[in-house]
């Protein structure tokens, strides 16, 4: 960890309640929406553009969600329109209402091109059954045969969540510059907790935008997925901490979209690599002996794994094997049931 870098610091007094607005700076408000599960909010941002407002990032597409926001824009907005609809990134707490939105104000969508065609691809997943590379890519990490059963009964649950996208958006890219209102705001892509996960940052103001890129208090889940299983999603990440590091001051405003704003972005960085490096030995260390993926849990996660989170699990664990695996630490192999164990070179 850097010796002189800033501790992690809240320097914002309070957070708004849900369904209701906080200023951050002239122009740009802060939003927290419900979520229905252990991670119980995201934060949601709105800029002053003109007569109107720019959105990053919209909550589930939930009854609760849609209700609060009809009540969000009829009253405390006063009917002012939204000009834009902005995602970082693709997953459902994200981009849940972007369609919805989009077409009700007849704005466009803003992605990275990566985040917004498998999101669609995902949607478009949605109430069909479990494919064929699914069931081997689960039947791989070790699954039972009952975790087997409830990933079949549950695939394609994604569009539930997640309203249609439009038929066509606006690319955001790595480096390129978004003027908001009055002022400017540069796209950061970062790589591994999903595809091309797009922050903005204001450099006039020092005030970044980060998704779920850096967070104050939790580790972005870090997974190989089975749309493409031999993924190598940990040494993006780790290569998205180096970039973003040199990109950022020490003491940019982090606008998370879980938890508080906060200072100290280079700690925080540092935080997240140092756990990963953690997990990483102690895997070198109970792979002595062939394992399965779902037989590392122990080495990665402090807390019980559960059928709620045994999918992500799964994929977390996948991540930091691939990882090993890919620098020739250790070695893959398939038993006759299609099982694959790793043990240390």
């Amino acid at each position: 960890m850097d010796s002189e870098a800033e501790p992690i610091r809240y320097p914002l007094e309070g957070r708004p309640r849900d369904g209701t607005l906080m200023e951050i700076l002239p122009g740009l408000h802060w939003l927290r929406l419900p979520l229905p599960f252990q991670l119980s909010h995201i934060n949601v941002w709105l800029i002053r553009e003109g007569d109107g407002w720019a959105l990053v990032d919209t909550g589930l597409f939930t009854r609760t969600t849609r209700s609060l926001w009809n009540g969000l824009l009829e009253d405390t907005l006063g009917g002012e329109p939204l000009t834009r609809v902005i995602v970082t990134h693709l997953h459902p707490d994200h981009s849940g209402c972007a369609g919805w939105l989009a077409e009700r104000f007849g704005v466009q969508l803003w992605m990275t091109r990566a985040e917004y065609l498998l999101c669609r691809i995902l949607i478009a997943d949605t109430g069909k059954p479990a494919p064929g590379a699914g069931i081997r890519f689960y039947r791989a990490a070790g699954f039972p045969q009952r975790a087997m059963e409830a990933y079949a009964e549950h695939f394609g649950g994604f569009g539930r969540v997640v309203a249609p996208m439009p038929e066509s958006y606006h690319r955001l890219l790595q480096g390129q510059t978004v003027p908001i209102g009055e002022f400017n705001w540069q796209i950061l892509v970062g790589h591994g907790h999903s595809p091309e996960h797009a922050c903005l940052y204001d450099a006039e103001r020092n005030v970044l935008i980060a998704g779920d890129q850096i967070l104050p208090t939790i580790s972005p889940n870090v997974s190989v997925y089975p749309t493409e299983p031999d993924a190598d999603p940990l040494a993006d990440w780790f290569d998205s901490i180096d970039r973003f590091k040199e990109r950022l001051p020490d003491d940019v405003l982090v606008l998370p979209a879980h938890g508080k704003p906060f200072t100290g972005a280079h700690t925080r960085l540092e935080q997240l690599r140092e756990e990963h490096r953690q997990g990483l030995d102690s895997l070198r260390a109970l792979c002595r002996e062939p394992r399965r993926a779902v037989d590392v849990f122990p080495a990665l996660f402090k807390s019980d794994i559960s059928d709620s989170n045994l999918l992500m699990a799964a994929g977390e664990a996948l991540s930091h094997l691939h990882y090993l695996e890919y620098r020739g630490e250790i070695l893959r192999e398939a038993d006759a049931d299609g099982v694959d164990w790793y043990r240390m070179a």
